[in-house]
Protein backbone atom coordinates (compact mmCIF):
# COMPACT_ATOMS: atom_id res chain seq x y z
CA UNK A 1 0.00 0.00 0.00
CA UNK A 2 1.24 3.35 -0.80
CA UNK A 3 2.82 6.01 2.03
CA UNK A 4 1.84 9.07 1.80
CA UNK A 5 4.59 11.61 3.40
CA UNK A 6 4.74 15.62 4.10
CA UNK A 7 8.25 17.31 3.53
CA UNK A 8 8.21 21.13 3.51
CA UNK A 9 4.31 21.42 2.87
CA UNK A 10 4.57 18.90 -0.41
CA UNK A 11 3.09 15.34 -0.02
CA UNK A 12 4.71 12.89 -1.72
CA UNK A 13 3.55 9.11 -2.21
CA UNK A 14 5.77 6.20 -1.63
CA UNK A 15 6.52 3.32 -2.80
CA UNK A 16 6.05 0.92 0.05
CA UNK A 17 8.72 -1.80 -0.84
CA UNK A 18 11.64 0.38 -1.64
CA UNK A 19 10.68 3.75 -0.78
CA UNK A 20 11.18 6.38 -3.23
CA UNK A 21 9.00 9.09 -3.35
CA UNK A 22 6.65 10.50 -6.13
CA UNK A 23 4.54 13.88 -6.30
CA UNK A 24 1.47 11.39 -7.66
CA UNK A 25 -0.13 8.29 -6.07
CA UNK A 26 -0.45 6.64 -9.29
CA UNK A 27 3.03 6.23 -10.09
CA UNK A 28 4.19 5.55 -6.91
CA UNK A 29 1.53 2.49 -7.24
CA UNK A 30 3.06 1.23 -10.31
CA UNK A 31 6.46 1.71 -8.81
CA UNK A 32 4.82 -0.55 -5.96
CA UNK A 33 3.66 -2.65 -8.43
CA UNK A 34 6.81 -3.58 -10.17
CA UNK A 35 8.95 -3.83 -7.34
CA UNK A 36 6.90 -6.88 -5.77
CA UNK A 37 6.05 -8.28 -8.90
CA UNK A 38 10.01 -8.47 -10.16
CA UNK A 39 12.07 -7.73 -7.08
CA UNK A 40 13.65 -4.68 -8.60
CA UNK A 41 13.10 -1.30 -9.38
CA UNK A 42 11.98 -0.09 -13.27
CA UNK A 43 14.24 2.71 -14.89
CA UNK A 44 11.39 3.99 -16.21
CA UNK A 45 9.50 4.52 -13.71
CA UNK A 46 11.96 5.66 -11.24
CA UNK A 47 12.99 8.17 -13.57
CA UNK A 48 10.18 10.08 -12.14
CA UNK A 49 11.32 9.89 -8.62
CA UNK A 50 11.65 13.37 -6.25
CA UNK A 51 12.20 11.79 -2.91
CA UNK A 52 15.07 8.97 -2.59
CA UNK A 53 15.11 7.55 1.27
CA UNK A 54 18.63 7.63 3.29
CA UNK A 55 19.81 3.79 3.06
CA UNK A 56 21.63 3.95 6.52
CA UNK A 57 18.46 5.20 8.41
CA UNK A 58 17.57 1.71 8.10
Amino acid sequence: MVKEKKIDNQTLYLCSVCELGYLDRETAQKCEEWCKKTGTCSVEITKKAVYFPDPFKK
